[in-house]
């Protein structure tokens, strides 16, 4: 439905957009995902119509958006402050855009009782927005953003503002929301954790670029390069070379070890899995890793263990039970646990 097509844009003559390229399907949530700076909402505000690209199109059902105003591309907009009226109430704020289509007033409060209905706000309608807690005004801007039944949603940090749990709260219900109207969404965020409960799909920039994308469970399970394994809190990462007459294996500061992946020719990185180490080898190609632990916390159900390792390696993994501080140890992956990053 919607595709971006080699988007290019400058910042203070300085490279903000690098050739992005990606697209929506019909009913499908994206979360454009990466750090602050990384061009996530000036791409939002491209496709909006609200910013012009120097290079690039921006396509709906192949027909180029060049030139189209933003208020002809039928595409619902939500930032993170909400941008309510104050002074208006929950079922004013809702209607605003509706106004704005020239529907009549029948049409219009059908439209507003189903909106605040989709969002859980049913009986809301006569209430002040400055009365209603933040996740209550997040719900008012949400169901503002539906009312007018937009072809695409866009929603730019809609969570930011609100405390952890909250959030955790609210994204699953947008989630939801999301899904039941099958309006196809561009949600914006740098929180990982977001991203992987509200999306079916991500695409991670880094410094303009599409650094990788595809579901939540096959980026985090592969990671595409260092970037995005430290970007996911992967921090395990070795340093490692082939060896040309070991076909397999792969030396590293921890000794030889056994990937599940062809490695590649020359140097290139390693990466463990903090979840997959074991106190003791279940096969004989499993990976031996030593060191002395430095530290072990508990982490819910399971314990975050460090390790001192060779080549002046700090290595985490997560384990049923702690082990003593700073005692030898032992742990044992799995080739599957043992990934090659470029």
């Amino acid at each position: 439905m919607l595709e971006i097509r080699d988007i290019w844009k400058s910042y203070e003559n300085q490279p903000l957009l690098n050739g992005v390229s990606f697209q929506i399907q019909a009913g499908e949530t994206v979360c454009l995902l990466g750090r602050s700076g990384s061009g996530k909402s000036t791409l939002l505000r491209i496709i909006a119509g609200l910013e012009t690209a120097e290079r690039g199109q921006v396509l709906w059902q192949g027909q180029d958006l060049s030139g189209v105003p933003v208020h002809l591309r039928h595409f619902g907009l939500m930032f993170q402050d909400y941008a309510l009226f104050p002074h208006r109430n929950v079922a004013e704020n809702v209607a605003f855009g509706l106004r704005m289509q020239g529907l009549s007033k029948a049409e219009i409060g059908l439209r507003v009782v189903d909106a605040l209905e989709k969002v859980n706000l049913a009986g809301f309608a006569g209430r002040r927005v400055t009365d209603l807690s933040g996740g209550e005004q997040q719900r008012v801007a949400l169901a503002r953003a539906l009312a007018p039944q937009p072809r695409l949603l866009m929603l730019d940090e809609p969570l930011g503002a609100l405390d952890r749990a909250l959030r955790e709260q609210l994204g699953n219900e947008l989630r939801r929301v999301l899904h039941s109207t099958g309006i196809p969404a561009i949600y914006v965020t740098h929180d990982q954790e977001e991203a992987f409960a509200i999306a079916d799909r991500l695409v991670l920039l880094h410094e303009g670029r599409v650094e990788q994308e595809g579901q939540p469970a096959e980026i985090y399970n592969r990671p595409a390069s260092t970037w995005v394994a430290h970007f996911l809190g992967l921090d395990n990462l070795v340093p490692a070379q082939a060896l040309a007459g070991s076909p397999g294996l792969v030396q590293t500061p921890l000794g030889l070890l056994k990937p599940a992946c062809l490695p590649p020719n020359g140097a290139f990185t390693l990466l463990l899995r903090p979840a997959g180490a074991y106190r003791q080898a279940r096969g004989a190609d499993w990976n031996r890793i030593q060191g002395r632990v430095e530290d072990s916390v508990f982490r819910g159900e399971r314990f975050r263990v460090e390790l001192r390792c060779a080549g002046d390696l700090t290595l985490r993994f997560d384990l049923e039970e702690p082990l003593p501080k700073g005692e030898p140890a032992e742990l044992y992956l799995p080739p599957e646990a043992v990934l090659c990053l470029g």
